[in-house]
């Protein structure tokens, strides 16, 4: 019988500790596993973007372009990955196409092999600068990922079409990218199908385990002919994470769609990532509401990391008794806004309107400045057209974007370079201020403050020992 290997993503280091502990590890934790997980032979290992440029800046004091150079020189044999929402970079607005390209190419100038670039409203001119910016690049792989959701539009038509424009942009592969755990097994198998009489580059499926489903989405789109699959390491692997790696690896060895990897290999990798789940479990850092099962994703289409959002808002505004209500608005909110998936950075748009809505007492009373913008086309076309009634009352006489939201931006280089020069001290900083402003500028004063420390020091030091 001949053995066709399923390619493995790992997403420990990146999408599985943003699902379960907010992207709180750290390099320091990741570095005693980092030889042993390059040598097991991962399709790519998905290690940088999301949320963790963020969390590095914000949470941990961390340059994470340092961070993904340290990680490319322990794995030099596995390609590595990121997830790049477009036009947004890892932002949380569009970015004038000169930014977006330099972003990419010094991503792949530090150490990633492939760029996993997707848009919150599957609008493909918001792909356009991006997937061509790798293409550019010598040998990087561009894999676009659909937005994977349902709704009135979302049916397997829908997706091969988007995937086939994709493909013809330039993509090298293709992801179905299912965030909030709502693809269903069967759904999984006829898609994945559908994708494979179509278009001629490889599928890979992502899928969260937020509804218990999704272990039995990747076997039946792998028996569909899905090329790769996404999975986290079982330590921080279910809940709002992903299936299990060891699992899956175990439930197709022997089998047409045996992965080749070693079970007993990657046992052994796991044991770093268990002791860090006691630990983060011990310092709060996982709530154990994350690690459960939540049907209610099926219902109102909301991922795990919208929900914790939710929660978050309402316990500080003291209401966390309207949870169901707030649940229940979502989709209402989404329905009127075009029906975007809920996806960075639609979710949280969609996510805190619907809050605002509830809290309030009347729909639409407040109106954050983001859901503004998306009513508007700031972020570009809805997959469903917003009834026209729906924008003259949350945007007046304002007129609509129709255009492709990046062409209405000026170059930014210049000016950003201008604005954070005395910050600088590599090329990479001016993409670090660009998307995080406030955020990498107080980076910027505790790294200086810190060297100036460790320079004060030597000082000292020197003075003790040849007294002036």
């Amino acid at each position: 019988m001949k053995m066709a290997k399923i390619g493995i993503t790992e997403t420990v280091l990146r999408d599985a500790h943003q699902s379960l502990l907010a992207t709180r590890m750290t390099t320091e934790d990741m570095l005693p596993a980092l030889e042993a997980l390059d040598a097991v032979g991962f399709r790519s290992l998905e290690c940088w973007g999301g949320a963790t440029f963020d969390a590095c800046l914000r949470f941990l004091n961390e340059d994470p372009w340092q961070r993904l150079r340290i990680l490319k020189q322990h794995m030099p044999h596995t390609p590595l990955q990121m997830l790049f929402r477009g036009q947004n970079m890892l932002g949380y607005r569009h970015y004038a196409d000169d930014v977006v390209q330099y972003f990419v190419q010094k991503s792949v100038a530090n150490g990633i092999d492939v760029i996993r670039v997707f848009d919150a409203l599957n609008d493909v001119r918001n792909l356009e600068t991006s997937i061509k910016a790798a293409r550019a690049e010598k040998g990087a792989h561009v894999q676009a990922a659909v937005s994977y959701t349902t709704g009135p539009v979302f049916d397997t038509e829908y997706y091969v079409r988007y995937a086939k424009q994709l493909e013809e942009m330039g993509a090298d592969s293709i992801c179905i990218k299912d965030m909030a755990g709502l693809l269903l097994p069967y759904t999984a198998y006829e898609l994945v199908k559908a994708l494979k009489e179509t278009v001629r580059v490889p599928i890979q499926v992502h899928s969260h385990f937020t509804a218990g489903v999704a272990d039995l989405a990747l076997l039946k789109a792998i028996e569909a002919g899905a090329d790769a699959v996404d999975t986290a390491l079982s330590p921080l692997a279910l809940g709002t994470s992903h299936p299990a790696t060891e699992s899956l690896v175990a439930a197709l060895q022997g089998t047409p769609y045996d992965t080749g990897l070693d079970l007993v290999q990657l046992t052994g990798v796991s044991r770093h990532f268990t002791a860090l789940r006691q630990r983060y479990l011990k310092e709060g850092l996982i709530a154990p509401k994350v690690l459960e099962v939540d049907v209610r994703a099926l219902i109102y289409q909301v991922p795990g990391g919208m929900l914790s959002n939710l929660v978050s808002q309402l316990k500080q505004a003291g209401r966390e008794e309207l949870l169901e209500e707030v649940l229940l608005e979502v989709p209402r909110v989404r329905a009127d806004a075009g029906y975007p998936p809920l996806v960075t950075p639609s979710s949280q748009i969609v996510g805190t309107q619907a809050v605002f809505n509830v809290i309030g007492g009347e729909r639409y009373k407040m109106v954050t400045k983001e859901f503004r913008g998306l009513v508007r086309g700031d972020y570009g076309k809805t997959p469903v057209p917003i009834d026209p009634a729906f924008v003259r009352q949350i945007i007046g006489d304002e007129a609509p974007v129709t255009c492709r939201p990046a062409d209405r931006l000026a170059p930014e280089l210049p000016r950003l370079r201008e604005e954070m020069k005395e910050w600088y001290q590599q090329e990479e900083d001016v993409l670090t201020y660009a998307q995080f402003g406030a955020v990498a500028l107080k980076f910027f004063e505790q790294r200086r403050d810190a060297q100036l420390g460790i320079d004060r020091a030597h000082l000292h030091a020197a003075q003790q020992v040849h007294p002036v």
